[in-house]
């Protein structure tokens, strides 16, 4: 059975625990059909109100757990409920020994040369009986030869999840447009996860992390690069969560909220057609 979604910002997230997550996982491996897993953040969550395309691909994920501690924040002021997040620099520990009690394989995509694949050495140490069938970095040509040489050497791995690391929207942008033509179970995006797995960045250290100021760790390892993104980006999240909140519970507004229902996209169903497919090709770089 599918976790049940809450909305933050108008976008599908579906909490669990970390013992629903690790079967929800399983059932998208043995679903039939390819299963997408996204992350959500206030990073992620702010892109979607600005790129169309991105908030469809989400409305069209199999499972979007909480990433951040933006989005739990969020879904307890809207009322949605008291959800836990997990970040991939620590569930990657437990769930490599999940995968690995279940027979479930890897292919690590993503990063600067070099650090997938001491990232899949590390979790080899670390659960040696993890199936990680390859790794390629990120640094490669997003369309022509170049990129269907990397889809090619994964067809032949032919892993059960593809973990990909290229940054936020390309990660999703990509895998979106390529999926259909990789030979993967579940397509998963995970931003610079590898980094941190391989050591190339500290992970955030635990009390930080359980007050929920992963975000703050970051901007000081990288300012320069992370400024704008946590700065302006968790203020602009912070303003619509409480637009929200206001739109929601307003006395003028308080039929119209009744009237929604529950779990439903306050918006049209979105397809995947050729349609949208237009609107994807619009996005910068593809």
């Amino acid at each position: 059975m599918s976790l049940r979604a809450i909305r933050v910002l108008g976008v599908k997230v579906t909490p669990g625990t970390l013992e629903e997550l690790h079967r929800e996982i399983s059932r998208l491996i043995y679903q039939g059909k390819p299963g997408v897993i996204l992350s959500a953040n206030a990073h992620s969550l702010n892109l979607c109100q600005e790129l169309p395309w991105l908030k469809a691909f989400y409305e069209q994920a199999d499972l979007v757990y909480v990433d951040g501690a933006g989005v739990s924040l969020g879904a307890w002021l809207l009322g949605r409920g008291r959800y836990g997040r997990t970040t991939m620099a620590e569930w990657i520990w437990p769930l490599a020994t999940y995968l690995a009690d279940q027979g479930h394989s890897l292919y690590l995509l993503g990063n600067p040369p070099g650090v997938a694949a001491e990232a899949a050495a590390r979790l080899r140490s670390h659960e040696p009986r993890l199936k990680i069938l390859g790794t390629h970095h990120g640094f490669f040509a997003k369309t022509g030869p170049e990129n269907q040489a990397v889809i090619e050497a994964i067809n032949r791995a032919r892993p059960d999840i593809l973990m990909v690391g290229l940054g936020m929207p390309l990660e999703q942008f990509w895998i979106l447009k390529y999926h259909s033509q990789v030979r993967a179970r579940v397509f998963w995006e995970v931003g610079a996860a590898f980094e941190i797995w391989a050591g190339f960045q500290p992970a955030c250290p635990a009390w930080l992390g359980r007050l929920g100021l992963n975000w703050l760790f970051r901007l000081m390892i990288e300012p320069r690069r992370l400024a704008r993104r946590y700065l302006r980006g968790n203020l602009v999240f912070l303003v619509r969560l409480l637009k929200e909140w206001w739109a929601e519970h307003s006395p003028q507004n308080e039929a119209y909220t009744r009237s929604l229902p529950e779990g439903k996209p306050e918006g049209p169903a979105v397809q995947r057609d050729g349609q949208r497919e237009a609107e994807f090709r619009e996005f910068p770089g593809a």
